[in-house]
């Protein structure tokens, strides 16, 4: 389920990654509103929503969904579990090679 999931969402991702670039902005009107009057266009209501508006909204309320679902399920697969209720491994210490019996010791 999780798998299927995860692909949904990189498909939605990269659905509304395109249809974001697809679109033209908001910016684009501007200069030709101010230079033909029409400046009602920049600053009144937009009107009726596109196809690719609606679909990008579709789109986003889709990976929202998705998000919101996959961090769901992957907090169902983790064992809650504390660091205080772990018990500590105990160290060893590591065996050091004894000194050879024929190497003079300083003198003093």
């Amino acid at each position: 389920m999780q798998t299927v999931l995860l692909i949904v969402h990189l498909l939605v991702a990269v659905g509304l990654i395109g249809l974001v670039l697809l679109q033209q902005g908001k910016g684009a009107d501007m200069g030709a509103a101010f230079g033909s009057g029409a400046s009602s266009t920049v600053f009144g209501s937009r009107g009726a929503a596109s196809f690719l508006t609606r679909a990008t909204a579709i789109l986003a309320a889709s990976f929202f969904v998705t998000s919101l679902s996959l961090a769901y399920f992957s907090g169902q697969n983790t064992a809650r579990s504390s660091v205080v209720d772990v018990p500590v491994q105990q160290q060893q210490q590591p065996d050091l090679p004894a000194a050879p019996a024929d190497v003079p010791t300083p003198r003093q």
